[in-house]
């Protein structure tokens, strides 16, 4: 594995860490609070920059499977992340999460986690 590639792993775990503090909180307690968005926002922001350290060190393509599960994810992701911050601009703190955002956050979380482990996976087996 190549530098690039290990500094786009890294950076994944701590978008993991970052994602699963946002996400386990909004679905605990129904609320988007400051909490969820710093790190759902920090989260999104290790994502990206994960994502463009992995494409720029693979030596394949783009769009393998495990791409293209990576990339629906990140936008999957990217969409919970505006969704959210639409509904607490449009709310006040300690709104109680409409039942779809709630459901389509717990969606997207767990889209992002497979993505993750087929990631893990890949590097386990190769």
């Amino acid at each position: 594995m190549n530098i690039y590639s290990m500094i786009g792993a890294s950076i994944v775990i701590f978008a993991l860490l970052s994602y699963s503090l946002s996400i386990v909180t909004e679905q605990r307690k129904k609320l988007v609070t400051p909490f969820v968005l710093r790190f759902l926002s920090i989260g999104l922001v290790l994502d990206v920059t994960a994502t463009i350290f992995m494409i720029i060190g693979s030596t394949k393509s783009p769009f393998s499977l495990h791409g293209i599960l990576g990339y629906s994810s990140l936008a999957a992701m990217l969409l919970d992340t505006i969704l959210i911050w639409r509904f607490n601009l449009a709310n006040q703190l300690g709104t109680k999460v409409p039942d779809r955002l709630h459901l389509y956050s717990r969606y997207a979380y767990t889209w992002w986690v497979i993505a993750f482990i087929t990631g893990l996976m890949l590097v386990v087996f190769r």
